[in-house]
Formats: C-alpha cells, sequence, structure tokens
C-alpha cells in the first residue's frame, strides 16, 4: 500500500478564519469586561456568544524497525500528516436557560489514517477520513440550571457554559447533542489537545468507551448536582450501531450508554473523580471470535461476525488533579474495562494508566506559554490479545500476529503564546510497542500545532 501524506494547507485554513473573524468581528461589540485570551472580545454580561477557534496540526514519524504489518498498522515507512478542526460556536442564555450550538469541519487525516496504536497521536483526527472535511452539527444542547442555594459563584464563560455567575449549589440539566467527554473524565492537565497533550489516551481515559459516533458525539440526556465540595453527574446516551460507526443507534431498549462520575473537591486546588460506566449495544464476543476460528468455522478470527444485541461492557475510572501556587500541575488517570467484548466507541485498550506534569512558564517570563510531560501505559485483556494474535483486527489494530507487550507512550509539548487567541506548539511522542506489539517500534513522532481562538 502507497506511504499516505497528506500536507499542511494552511492557506486556506488562514483565508477560512480570516472569513470567519470579519463576520464575528462585526456582529460582536468590544467591552471592557471582555475576554482577553481571544481574538474577539466576548463581554461577560451578554446573552450571545459567537466565536470559534482553528487547531491545525502536524505530525511526521520516520522509519521504525517492523518485521511485518497487517492491514490495520501503524505505517513503518516515514510518513507526515496534517489534521484540520475548525470550530464555530453560537450559545444563547437568558435567565437560567442556555443554548449552545457549534459546527465543526475536521479535514485533513492522521498518521496512516489512525490506525495502528491504542493510544493513537492526533486527538483530533476523525477516526473515518472518508467522511471527509464538510462541515457537521457537532453540539446543539440546552441547559437549564435549578438554584438550591442563594449565593452563587463566579464562573469563567465558556462556549459551554455561559454564565459569569452561577448558584453554589445547584442541579443542572442538558439535554441535546454532545461529547460525552466534555463533562466526564474531564482533567486540567490532561484533557485539552488544543493547547495540551494530543494522545487519544493522555487527553481521555482508554480505558473508558464512552457512548459516541465515529466523530466522538452522541445524543444525551445529563443531569448534575453541584455543592461547593462535590458534584454528582450522569448521563444516558445513545451508542453506535457498529464499532465505530457513524449512525446511532435510537432503540434505548436495546442499545445504549450509561455514565455516572462523582467528583470530590477535598481541597481548593485539589479534585478527584470516580467514574463508572456501562454500554449496551450489538457487540462482538472475542471468546466467540477465537472458538469460531479455532473450530474451523471461520477462515480467521472475525469479531463483526459473532455481535449479539444487548451485551454490556462496563468499566471504571479514577481521575486526580491537583495544582500548586508556583503554576506546577499534577494529574493522573487509572482505567479499566471488561475485556470479553468488544471494543466499540473510542479505542482499543481494557486498561490504561497515565500520568503528567505541567506547568506555566511564568519563570522565565512568559506567563501565558505552557510546558508539559505525560506518559501512558495502555493494556489488553486476555481474549483481546489472543484474538490480534491468532489475526484478528477490530477497528484500530491489526498487524496480522502480536507478541504482547504493554504500548507505552511519553508525550511532551511546550505552547508558545502569540498574541492574543494565537498559539504555536511543538512537541514530541516516543511510542514503545506500537499496537501492543514487541516486535516492532519504538517510534518517534513530532508535532507542530497552531491554534487559534476567535
Amino acid at each position: 500500500m502507497p506511504n499516505r501524506v497528506t500536507r499542511p494547507d494552511y492557506a486556506v485554513a488562514v483565508r477560512r478564519l480570516v472569513a470567519i473573524t470579519a463576520v464575528l468581528a462585526a456582529i460582536v461589540p468590544a467591552s471592557a469586561g471582555a475576554q482577553t485570551d481571544t481574538i474577539l472580545p466576548h463581554p461577560v454580561d451578554s446573552w450571545l456568544y459567537l466565536g470559534g477557534q482553528i487547531n491545525v496540526i502536524t505530525q511526521h514519524h520516520g522509519d521504525f524497525p517492523s518485521p511485518y504489518e497487517g492491514v490495520n498498522s501503524l505505517k513503518a515507512e516515514s510518513e507526515t500528516a496534517t489534521s484540520q478542526l475548525l470550530t464555530l460556536y453560537v450559545g444563547a442564555r437568558r435567565a437560567s436557560w442556555e443554548v449552545v450550538m457549534n459546527v465543526e469541519s475536521a479535514g485533513g487525516r492522521g498518521l496512516s489514517d489512525a490506525l495502528g496504536l491504542a493510544g493513537f497521536t492526533n486527538l483530533d483526527v476523525v477516526r473515518n477520513p472518508t467522511l471527509g472535511a464538510s462541515p457537521y452539527l457537532a453540539r446543539l444542547m440546552v441547559r437549564k440550571t435549578f438554584a438550591l442555594s442563594a449565593d452563587s459563584i463566579d464562573s469563567d464563560p465558556t462556549p459551554f457554559s455561559l454564565a459569569p455567575h452561577i448558584p453554589a449549589k445547584r442541579i443542572e440539566i442538558r439535554v441535546g447533542k454532545l461529547g460525552v467527554a466534555d463533562f466526564f473524565d474531564v482533567n486540567g492537565v490532561l484533557s485539552d489537545s488544543h493547547r495540551q497533550f494530543t494522545n487519544w489516551t493522555v487527553d481521555n481515559n482508554g480505558g473508558f468507551d464512552y457512548a459516541a459516533d465515529t466523530r466522538g458525539y452522541t445524543y444525551a440526556v445529563f443531569a448534575e448536582f453541584d455543592s461547593p465540595g462535590w458534584s454528582l453527574r450522569g448521563a444516558e446516551a445513545l451508542m453506535p450501531t457498529v464499532a465505530n460507526g457513524i449512525t446511532l443507534d435510537t432503540n434505548l431498549t436495546r442499545a445504549r450508554g450509561e455514565n455516572v462520575e462523582l467528583e470530590l473537591r477535598p481541597a481548593a486546588r485539589s479534585v478527584i473523580r470516580l467514574l463508572g460506566y456501562a454500554n449496551h449495544a450489538n457487540m462482538g464476543s472475542y471468546s466467540e471470535a477465537i472458538d469460531a476460528f479455532l473450530d474451523g468455522r471461520d477462515p480467521h478470527p472475525d469479531i463483526e461476525a459473532h455481535r449479539e444485541q444487548g451485551r454490556v461492557k462496563y468499566g471504571a475510572g479514577l481521575n486526580v488533579e491537583r495544582s500548586f501556587s508556583s503554576g506546577v500541575r499534577v494529574a493522573a488517570r487509572v482505567g479499566w474495562n471488561e475485556g470479553a467484548n468488544e471494543s466499540f466507541a473510542y479505542t482499543e485498550a481494557n486498561t490504561s494508566v497515565a500520568g503528567g506534569v505541567d506547568a506555566s512558564g511564568a519563570r522565565w517570563r512568559r506567563p501565558a506559554d505552557r510546558f508539559g510531560v505525560a506518559v501512558v501505559s495502555n493494556g489488553l485483556s486476555d481474549l483481546h490479545r489472543e484474538y490480534l494474535r491468532l489475526g484478528g483486527t477490530g477497528f484500530l489494530l491489526g498487524d496480522g500476529t502480536l507478541r504482547y507487550g504493554r504500548e507505552t507512550i511519553v508525550e511532551s509539548y511546550y505552547t508558545g503564546a502569540l498574541w492574543r487567541g494565537v498559539s504555536v506548539a511543538g512537541g514530541l511522542q516516543f511510542v514503545t510497542r506500537p499496537g501492543y506489539n514487541r516486535d516492532r517500534g519504538p517510534v518517534l513522532v513530532q508535532m507542530f500545532r497552531l491554534h487559534v481562538d476567535l
């Protein structure tokens, strides 16, 4: 198969950015209370929010050792790929109600079309590049806040939460199209691919196979109780009809994703999150696929041939973070899911352990800059690894065989602020045992990122 190389097209991205900026600048008035970390002003007292962002990531790896490759392998030949993510945010609020919409365009490709790694190197990449860069509705949410106390706290407005002040004790309800990872397993150090790390299993818990279509979104009902010391949130979401599919199953009696998370804030700068989830879907069984192949009923292990409606994949996670007055922050995640049923919606990992640290550039007089280092180790269940060893393929992995070892990735980045809302970043990812295969790698991935907040 020829090596796929997608070259950066910054001219197209810049032209789109300029056009969006011109339109929004004509609509949104300046204000003394506006944010200063975006190109456009965002008045905190305005009922209307208009904004956007552009994120361009170029990644490259050189040749690396590989005695063989399969249909889903990370390609051993040198390759370069560029992704472009453009987003337009529109939001409105009135009293305790908010409506938020965002439209995205995800263009370009990832290295090896985002195949061959559980911890893939670029979170912005759509896992099905054939979908193209046509704009699509990413989120459309209605939010209602019920005050349970008279006192309020300050809140930094974001495209997903517009009010500058919210009740200290409250219940929030959201309904619509959203990303489950927008609200669950969030981490201040390990969640932002636009300014921080870009690896899938650093920015999200690799063991959290959260409900989503191939672009990362779903329709859901979300509820959250918040108090000064703790929060409890839950969601019921639609699952895709097939693994990594774009079509969502609307029959909740047979397919759904259930999520719950308890967040504890024992101190001003410390957060602990406990996550649990269960996905119901038309999933394949690794043991059935293995047995059918060994018995001679299937010519090769085929998880898709052994799907059954109503199977349940469940898992749990722990997420902690701590910040210090020096500008240093530390964070860690642990994730696990049962490994008997098919990896379905996020990535092919049954266990994941990650830790990271970042620091602001205040010490070298660059307070808007940030530097970070993280390490993540992903693993497979016995059944999942045996399925791949016998030549099976998932929606991301399949080298044709497997000499198993944990996939371990070290990632670093430096983000430098250029001007309000504009930053560039460079980064490295060192991947050992890509796709859990001791016979392949290691591989070094280099990254350059341009980010603009409107």
